[in-house]
């Protein structure tokens, strides 16, 4: 189910600041923005999907998820998703005395103002933290907001300077989203490495060099710390909570949960529920 959209505004402090964010949003769009332009900076952050961005210095720039962009402020710009299509965006709005550096120093380029993202949930995380911080409003969080949209700028060009031996990086990053969305499905390692052009050999190697874990590893620890949730907040009996999870056999599901958490799913559910 999409999420309602969001859009959070407030005042700039009077007087010049460094940093400040002055908006946060998220939404679906389905129809170009032509011919608009803001009187602050702005990113957009696009998680999937396909369309262009145009503006005077840059032309037109195709946008393909995960992706974002920088607006300085001023600039007459023109996007959206491919026609028929949509996308889900988020936004930040912001000013301050910083930015004139960050463009000086080619962080926010008005000419190349499109980044290819590889590293997405790093990315998606940053956005989390400043929409936290911003929804709370109080002076630390947003010294905070303002602190975590350098971070964004900084990640976004050091994406944006990487070479192609990063290609590998991107690839796993795209395996562990896939093994996140398919974590409750029956799954053959070897047929998702096939699907990512890579022996399962490969994909092991590569996988455990990213997170630390086995394919096979980070697909039981998602399922059991859905197991932990289920366990805690709901009355589902433990071979439902085994099905839930994608495990058919309930007493295999309450083996494997005793060898990594040291007691049985019921044990759990006594030790840690919740109501």
């Amino acid at each position: 189910m999409t999420e309602l959209p969001i859009a959070l505004y407030r005042s700039s402090s009077p007087g010049s600041t460094v940093l400040t964010v002055t908006g946060f949003g998220r939404q679906r769009i389905g129809t170009r923005i032509v011919n608009r332009r803001l009187p602050m900076h702005a990113v957009v952050l696009v998680e999937a999907g396909q369309g262009t961005l145009q503006t005077a210095k840059a032309g037109v720039q195709e946008i393909n998820g995960p992706s974002l962009f920088w607006l300085p402020a001023g600039t007459r710009h023109s996007y959206g998703p491919t026609e028929g299509e949509s996308w889900e965006e988020r936004w930040a709005l912001f000013e301050g005395t910083l930015t004139a550096d960050l463009i000086r120093q080619r962080l926010i380029s008005p000419i190349e103002p499109v980044v290819r993202l590889q590293n997405l949930r790093e990315t998606q995380h940053l956005f989390g933290a400043l929409h936290s911080d911003f929804v709370a409003g109080d002076p630390l969080s947003l010294a905070s907001a303002a602190a975590t949209l350098h971070r964004i700028v900084v990640q976004a060009a050091r994406q944006a300077n990487a070479g192609s031996d990063d290609a590998a990086d991107v690839k796993i990053e795209l395996v562990i989203e896939t093994l996140q969305r398919r974590a409750f499905e029956p799954a053959d390692m070897q047929s998702v490495a096939r699907e990512f052009g890579m022996s399962p050999a490969t994909l092991r190697r590569r996988f455990h060099g990213a997170i630390g874990l086995s394919p096979k590893a980070f697909q039981l620890r998602l399922r059991i710390d859905r197991a932990k949730q289920l366990l805690t907040t709901t009355d589902l009996s433990i071979e439902a909570i085994s099905n839930a999870i994608g495990i058919d056999d309930a007493f295999y599901f309450s083996r494997l949960f005793q060898d990594r958490e040291h007691c049985s799913p019921s044990e759990f559910r006594r030790q840690y529920r919740r109501t």
